[in-house]
């Protein structure tokens, strides 16, 4: 019987998962009352809420990659899930900690991680349609 999905990635997506609902409720939570008194703060929350928003986004797509791996023959999709990592680590990890600190000089990293979930979802268009092909045959 064929796998429906590959359990590793499908961990990791859940792990992902988790922890950017944490790292959003400590956002909405924590942080919010932590910079009220700040005048940027309504920026650095900006900056937190669009952290967790991709960094579930990507979640979802290392999960959706979990499923493409168990049908591909190639490397795409592993790729793929490379590639939302470091995006999540990237993107959202400099936005976090640009949210928790107001460190505005992490923002030049920030669209590499932007470019490599492009990448990501690139990659993952390709193993996807590649696994289709190769059912097809």
């Amino acid at each position: 019987m064929r796998a429906v999905m590959d359990r590793r990635l499908m961990s990791i997506a859940a792990v992902l998962g988790f922890t950017g609902v944490a790292l959003g409720a400590l956002g909405a939570h924590g942080l919010k009352s932590a910079l009220e008194s700040l005048p940027d703060a309504a920026q650095r929350l900006g900056w937190w809420e669009t952290a967790a928003r991709y960094h579930l986004v990507h979640a979802l797509a290392v999960g959706f990659t979990a499923v493409v791996a168990a049908h591909s023959t190639g490397r795409g999709a592993r790729l793929a899930a490379v590639l939302f990592l470091a995006g999540i680590a990237i993107f959202s990890g400099s936005l976090y900690v640009m949210g928790a600190t107001g460190l505005k000089a992490l923002g030049a990293l920030t669209p590499v991680g932007g470019f490599a979930q492009l990448g990501g979802w690139i990659a993952l268009a390709v193993a996807a349609w590649r696994a289709h092909g190769a059912k097809a045959s």
